[in-house]
């Protein structure tokens, strides 16, 4: 059995879709609701270096303009945002092992249980 962890919004119909996804191939999920337990600088650092993207490919890009956000295209000051305004975090993000990838659609997750 896999070990995965989900950054997840159970608000958002596409990371309930993933969340329901692995648990029907029974895989042993960790749920992190990330806007009521933001990740670190430190950990959003992790999740860009195994999602392979660069922080401002992780930016919900509608809801960092409906915050009024200042535009930006520095890494490092849009990762601080991520922290400070983790609602403009893509999601889902499922990790397994030193893997993760974005749950859009669901079904990118599925690469992860096949390495």
């Amino acid at each position: 059995m896999t070990d995965a962890t989900i950054y997840h919004n159970p608000r958002c119909t596409k990371s309930r879709e993933t969340l329901e996804l692995l648990r029907s191939r029974e895989i042993d999920v960790k749920v992190v609701e990330y806007l009521k337990t933001p990740p670190s600088r430190e950990e959003l650092q992790g999740l860009l270096k195994s999602l392979q993207l660069e922080p401002r490919q992780l930016i919900r890009k509608k809801d960092f303009q409906g915050l009024g956000l200042p535009p930006t295209e520095d890494p490092q000051a849009l990762i601080e945002l991520m922290v400070q305004h983790p609602r403009i975090i893509e999601r889902p993000i499922v990790v397994v092992g030193n893997q993760a990838r974005l749950g859009r659609p669901p079904e990118n997750v599925l690469e992860l249980l096949d390495e």
